[in-house]
């Protein structure tokens, strides 16, 4: 018994599944069955048109999702400000040399969960978590806009135009 169990898991490990050896299926697959075998029906396996981005229920249906719009996150407005002179105010809690640090830079590139930064007198480029960061201070007006029913507010639209609404009082 321990040598069939052996046999058995040896060949598992081995990069066999189930006794077999895993195939590779080709590239492109077969859209109908061989006419070579009589009495089979030829039948079409055309997966359905599906738009790139979209999903497929299991019913076979699309849900096709609208592109993605850039939103006001920090690194969506850090992008749109490249090249400026920042200020960057980060805070590292539970480190005892340093709570607080700043970093003053030029804007270079900025992720989801990054900054990076250079300092143009030393040449030094800093790699920042946004995670650390409290606020950014900028020297010149900011670059900014960011999608608002139907049309883009940025910094040159006139205040009127990027009104979010009155509130009335019923008094």
């Amino acid at each position: 018994m321990g040598g069939q169990m052996g046999g058995q898991m040896g060949g598992q490990m081995g990069g066999q599944i189930g006794g077999q050896m895993p195939t590779t299926l080709p590239a492109t697959m077969p859209t109908s069955f061989p006419t070579q075998f009589p009495g089979t029906l030829q039948a079409q396996a055309t997966p359905p048109a599906v738009p790139s981005g979209s999903f497929v229920t299991p019913t076979g249906g699309n849900i096709v999702t609208m592109p993605a719009v850039e939103e006001s996150y920090i690194e969506n407005i850090l992008r749109l400000n490249r090249g400026k002179m920042g200020t960057f105010y980060m805070t590292y809690e539970n480190n005892r040399e340093w709570n607080a640090k700043i970093f003053k830079g030029i804007v270079e590139a900025a992720g989801r969960d990054h900054i990076i930064i250079s300092d143009p007198t030393t040449g030094m480029r800093f790699l920042l978590l946004t995670l650390n960061l409290d606020y950014v201070t900028f020297d010149e007006p900011i670059a900014y806009e960011y999608p608002f029913q139907g049309s883009v507010v940025s910094s040159s639209t006139p205040l009127g135009m990027a009104t979010l609404g009155t509130v009335s009082s019923g008094r």
